[in-house]
């Protein structure tokens, strides 16, 4: 027993972390490749590298997939200071190679000197698509930087093989990533550039990217829907997402055909980004002015919002309920009780229904089963849910204000 406890100590040693194993970087000049501090990880790798997101068979594993900053060419290499056959022989590790191999297209290359030479290609890499938007951003050490949002579709040369490489990254930092068939001709791709300089030539760098479904609406209108969406690590934080999101609605509504704007399975983070973007673009619509909001929530929000901005009915809700917090004076007990009230109105929606079909249960439901399903639906306890979500709302409401008070 000693012995068999003695090995599992020995293999353990052969794993590793694939998160911290599987090293990303988005190179613009060949002392890049060198430089720890231009590498970025995975967030997961559980989709190639199972839930544990373990490799095993390596001491020192590094997978490094490195890619030209702008076109986005690939280096990938394996190493490790040590394999687990070099000690046990009847013992195997796993082909991390063939994972990555399973999600990185090919063209790629394993030589450091002939990734090095693919940088001087860098220079020809333009943009794909139509220029929808350029905006600057300060840098403390570079000062403004330039940024572009462009608009493709498949049909551009060779963005189909620079979104293959593209799309790779969504494996490693959406948690539920998959990739989409491109031979649909309803995607549209929006991408995010940085332009920078480099020995006096204007070069381009891939910041991020949007997918955008156009699903059909009855009888001649289209409900574009965001399916992924992906700043880079490096550029995160810096407020290229929200103006990303913010020209794809400024373009969609540029089209008659436009029913609304709406997302697949958003994240916690893609719908604060949202409310930012949506309540930047409302607060300037005559029926979300500040002596309008304390009316309530109206059908004109409702029209103006749709008309205007291919804005829903429900996001529409959530903008009043952000504008008419930062319109309301919180030393004022009645204005405040007032909000409160408006925001749980909504929020009782789901008890309500609730409330409904106990409702049907009495009528239907022998007694013993209609006191387990009262015991789920206590009034009380609907109280206590129902004031941690007003409170949770409302925190989330005050952070989007901020922001836009330090945007304004």
């Amino acid at each position: 027993m000693a012995g068999v406890n003695a090995m599992e100590k020995k293999l353990a040693e052969y794993k590793c972390d694939t998160n911290e194993a599987i090293c990303l970087k988005l190179v613009r000049f060949p002392e890049d490749v060198d430089d720890d501090s231009t590498t970025f990880h995975p967030e997961y790798s559980h989709q190639l590298f199972g839930d544990d997101e373990v490799a095993f068979g390596y001491k020192g594993l590094q997978m490094k997939i490195f890619y030209t900053a702008g076109n986005l060419s690939t280096l990938f290499k394996v190493k490790y200071s040590s394999k687990v056959t070099d000690t046990f022989d009847c013992v195997e590790p796993d082909d991390v190679g063939g994972k990555i191999r399973e999600i990185i297209p090919a063209g790629f290359t394993s030589s450091t000197d002939d990734f090095i030479s693919l940088l001087e290609k860098e220079a020809k890499f333009k943009p794909f698509g139509t220029l929808l938007h350029s905006y600057t951003i300060h840098n403390e050490e570079a000062g403004e930087l330039t940024y572009q949002i462009h608009k493709a579709d498949i049909t551009c040369p060779g963005f189909q093989e620079y979104h293959e490489r593209l799309q790779t990254f969504l494996m490693w930092f959406i948690e539920t990533a998959s990739f989409i068939d491109t031979d649909d001709d309803r995607w549209d791709y929006f991408l995010v550039f940085e332009k920078y300089n480099k020995d006096g030539e204007t070069l381009y760098a891939t910041v991020g990217y949007m997918t955008v479904y156009n699903y059909y609406v009855y009888p001649d209108k289209t409900r574009p829907r965001v399916s992924q969406m992906l700043i880079l690590p490096p550029f995160q934080g810096e407020g290229h997402g929200s103006q990303l999101l913010e020209a794809i609605h400024r373009f969609y509504c540029s089209l008659p055909k436009v029913q609304d704007i709406t997302a697949e399975d958003p994240s916690e983070n893609y719908v604060k980004l949202r409310d930012y973007v949506l309540s930047k673009l409302c607060q300037n619509l005559p029926s979300f002015a500040a002596d309008k909001l304390p009316l309530g929530f109206s059908a004109d929000m409702i029209k103006e919002a749709q008309e205007k901005l291919k804005i829903n009915k429900k996001h529409a809700r959530r903008v009043y309920e952000i504008l008419r917090l930062r319109a309301t004076d919180m030393s004022d007990e009645d204005q405040v009780k007032a909000y409160r009230l408006e925001v749980k109105k909504r929020l009782f929606g789901p008890y309500r229904k609730n409330q409904r079909e106990l409702a049907k249960m009495k009528k239907c439901l022998r007694p013993e089963e209609l006191v387990s399903h009262m015991g789920q639906m206590d009034t009380q306890t609907q109280q206590e849910e129902l004031e941690k979500s007003y409170q949770h709302a409302v925190e989330d409401y005050r952070r989007i204000i901020e922001r836009l008070a330090s945007h304004a």
